[in-house]
């Protein structure tokens, strides 16, 4: 297979006549956001095992705490710190508005130079600065939080991901995911009370 690159530009410059960059990566980009700013943009090349991408530029984001998360140049994201179950809800990782969380999330348990809750709290700090809505943020965030690979989990057989033994805390319940997303829809509830339902639900 033969490999090819794919860009992402993401403009620095706003009300620039022509300027055809999607208004969730302009919207991102912007300073002084409630949810945080991203510095660079995604530029990778798909590797010829056609699941892997090699970043060719560092993203760097600057969540709602000043916490800088950096994806380095030459680090290689596939996606798998999100559970291949759990990507129908999002279309895939590396898909539209979900992009730049998902490579930083991916970096970041990689990494493992923070504690899992603080890198599941960036990604849905960086879906909502990348404009996803906060239904669809918190549904995956929950999802996330309950079902992901997550290193040091109680309660939670080890499974091997890449290289690594991780936890999962329990298998995909779909129908828990709908459940979960309808109340987050009709009650509009805080990110500590969605950690709390997850976390509940767990034990």
């Amino acid at each position: 297979m033969r490999a090819f690159s794919v860009i992402f530009i993401a403009a620095f410059l706003f009300g620039c006549a022509g300027d055809k960059t999607p208004a969730w990566v302009r919207g991102a980009l912007k300073q002084q956001s409630k949810w945080g700013h991203y510095s660079g943009y995604v530029e990778a090349r798909w590797e010829n095992d056609g699941r892997t991408m090699t970043l060719l530029s560092e993203l760097r984001y600057t969540d709602p705490d000043g916490v800088v998360w950096i994806a380095p140049a030459g680090a290689v994201v596939d996606g798998a710190s999100i559970p291949r179950s759990l990507w129908s809800l999002m279309g895939g990782p590396f898909e539209g508005r979900y992009r730049n969380a998902s490579v930083l999330h991916d970096v970041s348990y990689d990494q493992h130079t923070k504690p899992w809750p603080e890198c599941d709290r960036m990604f849905y700090n960086a879906m909502r600065c990348s404009g996803v809505g906060a239904v669809e943020a918190g549904t995956m965030y929950y999802a996330l939080r309950k079902f992901g690979h997550h290193w040091k989990a109680p309660k939670a057989s080890p499974v091997k991901v890449g290289g690594d033994i991780v936890a999962r805390a329990e298998p995909v319940n779909q129908g828990d995911i709908n459940t979960t997303r309808n109340w987050i829809r009709d009650s509009g509830p805080s990110l500590q009370q969605i950690e709390q339902r997850a976390d509940a639900a767990t034990h």
